[in-house]
């Protein structure tokens, strides 16, 4: 999927004020029907269903049977709603906790839920992210590397945060995490949605695909030309076996080693 959008590509301050709830122009009279909300909602809807090259200003209009011009009275332009849209996704679940008691009651402590610890908070991340790319294919033809920074983001950042902060681990090393785990999604979550697109340009089938192949790998194969190909078995490539979930439990497995030797007394 080729990167079309880059977040913050478009007046970053006027991006935050209206993420952050202080860029809303107050205007007389009735509360009027078209709000950023419902923008920033149809917008998503859209990019959902037809991508997010479908997604303009004119469109837009047309959807929410609005003039073009009443759009540009709550947000600037399409760069600044796409700053909106990933972060209102990126929010989809991520909730920051709830500020720290001054000293909680023995009752209530003695009752509560024992913090999941650091492995099921990455777990548990990986998986929504999965899932956010899966429900949101789009995400990933935004180039994120200069995010503009809303409630949605610094929510989920915040719960992961909270989630893996006694590891031992430095903040740079915390922050390394989040963007390890992040990377190893993205690359996954590609695959899978390029696998779907494929499907519906093509019309074809994985096994229509694999099987107008298999004559000439037949051949090649029995060839002694590639023995350990040849050699594995018929489950080494089928749609049983979970790579994501194998090869989080490993980069898990390798994280917990750094884990132990800086939490060892």
């Amino acid at each position: 999927m080729t990167t079309t959008e880059s977040s913050g590509s478009g007046d970053v301050s006027r991006s935050m004020e209206l993420l952050w709830g202080t860029g809303e122009r107050a205007t007389r009279g009735p509360k009027p029907g078209l709000t950023l909300d419902r923008i920033v909602t149809a917008a998503i809807e859209l990019a959902d269903a037809e991508g997010l090259a479908a997604v303009s200003m004119r469109r837009l209009s047309t959807e929410l049977g609005a003039g073009t011009m009443s759009l540009y009275r709550h947000v600037p332009g399409r760069a600044e709603l796409v700053d909106l849209m990933l972060d209102r996704v990126q929010g989809e679940g991520a909730q920051a906790p709830e500020p720290h008691a001054a000293e909680p009651d023995t009752a209530e402590s003695d009752t509560a839920e024992p913090a999941p610890g650091w492995r099921k908070t990455v777990e548990k991340a990986a998986r929504d992210e999965l899932a956010l790319y899966q429900a949101h294919p789009w995400l990933l033809s935004v180039n994120q590397t200069r995010p503009v920074l809303g409630p949605g983001a610094v929510g989920g950042m915040e719960s992961m945060l909270a989630g893996i902060k006694d590891t031992g681990l430095s903040d740079p090393e915390l922050i390394s995490v989040i963007i390890m785990v992040s990377g190893y999604v993205s690359g996954v979550a590609r695959t899978q949605v390029h696998a779907v697109e494929v499907r519906q340009v093509t019309g074809i089938s994985d096994d229509e695909f694999w099987r107008a192949q298999e004559p000439m790998l037949s051949t090649v194969m029995t060839s002694g030309r590639y023995p350990l190909m040849a050699a594995l078995s018929p489950e080494a490539f089928g749609p049983d076996f979970d790579h994501f979930e194998f090869g989080l439990q490993r980069l898990l497995d390798g994280l917990e080693v750094l884990v132990e030797q800086r939490t060892k007394p």
